[in-house]
Order: structure tokens, then C-alpha cells, then sequence
């Protein structure tokens, strides 16, 4: 008999069967923290760019779930009755159904405000996630299974414990978090690059053996992910479809704009009402944002907090009397962000993609941006630029620490099951990007001329 049924836009149908293991999955699903992430958009601000980019982090949470069941399967199909760990795979499909619950508003925007505050439960939503499995209702749910089973689960989020293939379900630079977004997406964006072959890479999956150790010391043997030969095309362009989303998608200059203001916007609210000067917000006593600030380390706090919180706020804290709060709440709330320079691009004009010239252009842009900071100073009212600097590496190189779990291993002739990058010339090519990006108003000529000024000095250096 079938259990619960969800119909997805990218998988179709998302099954919960009726086994003991489902069924509490399925009650995690009805928990507040977990309902809460229908509140959370997946990709933040990307629907000023993407109109169609609206997806929940609801939606993406069962999505890889049912991603995170396909991978298990194969682990079973390669795998004997003595070998496969029913209870592992129990404990990584519930971690791959409640990783993202620590997710705040606008999500890693969120996590910027926490960082620039040193604000714990703002700044690595793995750290909230880790809370919500281990003493709320989540946790609850799941010690229907076992009562060490919370822990479990929020071991395997948190990274600690044993590794194995069962944990690299969860995370590696092929697992179920990431085959779902990538797809997902591309889809709710409706951007026409970064497709990967999803279901040729799963027929061509299966489990090998391969030596690990440390300092050169070999420490055994260990199953890991493997895709066949076959897979080879498909395993490249899983590779660069992921590098090409960075720059098109999630580091598009418009979505960081954004970012940046509400970044202002989250922390300066928080600061007046920590200063005792809530009334400036606009924001009356009761309202999520305020009593969050209050108490920023208190889960239910947290949990108040979503995007539709944080926008329904913003005519609210357009009339504040503080006049960064009012100007940039405005300018999110109407979309008239702040105009953007693409410093990194304008520094590495003409130049090439060495190591020793990729190096220059980032002591330049440290240049840049410390000058930028000594000519716009401190202001009480909102800021003349946003300064945004990121970089995204293409592919985790292979390194002992990490070993083989976090590879994309491939099975070459003859059989060897080497690391997709000793063996792509491609993916061994793929660098880094960087960007180095400074906003300011439009309406502020001087801010632009003074941008474009040190920009320009430091290029003829």
C-alpha cells in the first residue's frame, strides 16, 4: 500500500512507503521547523533576476530525500546482505531529509549578519540544524526509531563521527543535496545551461573499493561511489554545470546586490534593538525580528524568523527615523538596488589565467577595496558603496584528508578507479572563479567617478 504521495515539479512523484522509517519522516515533514522551510526560499533573492525562482526549501528538503533514497539504492543493489548497514542508511536518509532546518531568511545572507555580529545562532546554520535535531520536536519524531537516532543524524549533518558511503550520501562532491539543487535549479530559474545527465550518472553508479590512509600511511579500505566509464562526459559536465550556475545564478550581480542591502537592512535592526533603541526600527515590540534580536541564541525566536517575515517588515521599517534603515529597506522593497562595478573583471582586462597573474589581480583588488573603504569612511546614514568578494572552486581537489569519500571517482580502462580529475583534462583545467564587485547609487556620480578613479590607478601600476 502506498503511503504519502508529493507531487514535485522536477522528480514527479516523492514517495513515503509505509515502513516504520518513512512513516516518522513523514511526521518530521508535519513539525514546525520543518513546515517553516516552506517559508524559506531556496534561492533567496534570485527571483528579482529569475522571476520563476520561487522554490522553497521545503520543496528542495524532499527533493533530496528522494534523491538520497536512489543513491541508497544503488549502495544496495552493489552491496550483500552482510555488507549493507540498514541502520546507517536509515540514519543518512533521515539526515538527507533535515539538513537545511538551521536555514534563516535569505540563507546564507542570514549567515553574513550573524558573522559580522558574532551572533552564534545567525552565523552557521549547520549549528542551528544541529539544535533542532537534537531537543525539538524534530528530535522527538526520530527517537521513534532508536533513542540514539537525534544524534545520529545530527552527526552525520555536523560532519563528525564516522565517515562512510552512507555519510557521503549526505555530503561529497557528489551527493544528494547537491543532484538536487543543481537540477532544480536550473529548472525554477529556467536557465538553459548547467544540465547534467541525471539519470545516465545513476545507471552508471556503483560502489568500488579503494585504498585511504593519512601521511602516506595506509590506513585500509573503504567503499565509495564509483562511475563507470560510460559516465565519463556525463561526470564533466556535472562538474562544470555546477561551476556554470556560480556565476550566471548564485553570485549574479543583481541577486549579490540584494544580499548586500538586506545584509545592511538585518544588521542594523539588530543593533538598535540590542542598543535599546528598538522604537527606531519601525518595528513594534512584538514583532519576530525584534524579539529574535532580543535573544538571538533562543530557538523559538529563530524559528519566527522566514522570508516572508523579513519582506512583510520592510514597509515597517521604511518609516523608520534611522536613516540607513529607512533608505535600504526602501530600495529592497522597490527593487532599486544599488548599481554594481565589476572591479575583478575591469583589473584582469587583458591579462591571462597563470597563477602568478590570477595572484596579482588579487593583490590588486586588496589594494582597490582598501582604498574604497579609506574614501567612503564611516556615515550615519546609508552607506555610498556595498563591497562584495566571493570565489567558488570548480572542483575539490584530492587530498588526504578528505580521501577518497569526497572525490568523484570514475573507473578508468582497465578497470583502476582513479579520481575524475587525474584522468580530465577539462576538470584538471577548471580553476577558481573570483569576483571582486563594488555597488553604489545611481544617483551618486561622485561615488562612480571615485570607483572608477582608484580602479583605473591601480590598473596602471
Amino acid at each position: 500500500m502506498v503511503g504519502q504521495r508529493i507531487r514535485d515539479p522536477l522528480h514527479d512523484l516523492i514517495i513515503f512507503d509505509n515502513s516504520q522509517l518513512e512513516r516518522v519522516l513523514w511526521k518530521v515533514v508535519q513539525t514546525r521547523p520543518f513546515q517553516r522551510l516552506r517559508r524559506v526560499k531556496q534561492l533567496a533573492f534570485s527571483e528579482l533576476v529569475y522571476p520563476g525562482a520561487t522554490h522553497s526549501r521545503f520543496a528542495h528538503s524532499i527533493g533530496v530525500f528522494h534523491t538520497a533514497k536512489r543513491l541508497l539504492e544503488v549502495i544496495r543493489r552493489h552491496q550483500n546482505d552482510r555488507q549493507y548497514e540498514a541502520n546507517a542508511a536509515q540514519h543518512a536518509l533521515a539526515a538527507a531529509l533535515v539538513h537545511d532546518l538551521g536555514h534563516g531568511p535569505f540563507s546564507h545572507a542570514f549567515e553574513t549578519v550573524g558573522k559580522k555580529l558574532g551572533l552564534k545562532m545567525m552565523a552557521n546554520h549547520e549549528l542551528v540544524s544541529d539544535a533542532l535535531i537534537r531537543s525539538s520536536e524534530v528530535g522527538e519524531a526520530l527517537k521513534e526509531l532508536g533513542s540514539g537516532v537525534p544524534n545520529d543524524v545530527a552527526n552525520i549533518i555536523k560532519g563528525v563521527g564516522k565517515r562512510d558511503i552512507y555519510s557521503a550520501v549526505v555530503s561529497s562532491q557528489f551527493d544528494a543535496d547537491r543532484l538536487d539543487y543543481m537540477r532544480r535549479d536550473r529548472l525554477m530559474t529556467g536557465t538553459q545551461h548547467a544540465a547534467i545527465d541525471f539519470e545516465w550518472l545513476l545507471t552508471n553508479l556503483e560502489v568500488g573499493t579503494v585504498r585511504y590512509g593519512v601521511d602516506k600511511e595506509s590506513l585500509g579500505e573503504i567503499d565509495t561511489f564509483v562511475l563507470g566509464q560510460k559516465a565519463f562526459y556525463a561526470a564533466e559536465a556535472f562538474v562544470l554545470g555546477l561551476f556554470q550556475l556560480y556565476p550566471t545564478v548564485y553570485f549574479h550581480k543583481a541577486t549579490r546586490g540584494a544580499e548586500k542591502l538586506f545584509a545592511e537592512i538585518f544588521a542594523k535592526a539588530v543593533k538598535l534593538v540590542l542598543d535599546g533603541s528598538a522604537a527606531k526600527t519601525g518595528l513594534p515590540n512584538g514583532h519576530p525580528i525584534v524579539k529574535f534580536a532580543k535573544d538571538p541564541s533562543n530557538l523559538d525566536r529563530f524559528l519566527d524568523l522566514d522570508d516572508a517575515v523579513v519582506l512583510g517588515s520592510l514597509s515597517l521599517m521604511c518609516e523608520s527615523s534611522d536613516t540607513l534603515l529607512s533608505e535600504c529597506s526602501r530600495r529592497l522593497r522597490d527593487r532599486k538596488l544599488y548599481k554594481c562595478i565589476d572591479v575583478r573583471v575591469k583589473l584582469a582586462a587583458g591579462g591571462g589565467d597563470s597563477v602568478q597573474q590570477q595572484a596579482e589581480v588579487d593583490r590588486a583588488c586588496e589594494v582597490v577595496e582598501g582604498k574604497l573603504l579609506e574614501w567612503a569612511g564611516a556615515t550615519d546614514g546609508s552607506p555610498r558603496i556595498l563591497i562584495d568578494r566571493a570565489s567558488r572552486s570548480t572542483y575539490n581537489r584530492l587530498s588526504e584528508s578528505k580521501g577518497p569519500l569526497e572525490q568523484i571517482n570514475i573507473r578508468a580502462p582497465g578497470g583502476a578507479l582513479v579520481d575524475l580529475e587525474s584522468v580530465s583534462k577539462v576538470v584538471a583545467a577548471s580553476g577558481t572563479f573570483r569576483l571582486f564587485r563594488v555597488y553604489y547609487k545611481q544617483e551618486d556620480a561622485q561615488a562612480k567617478e571615485q570607483i572608477e578613479k582608484i580602479v583605473e590607478g591601480e590598473k596602471q601600476r
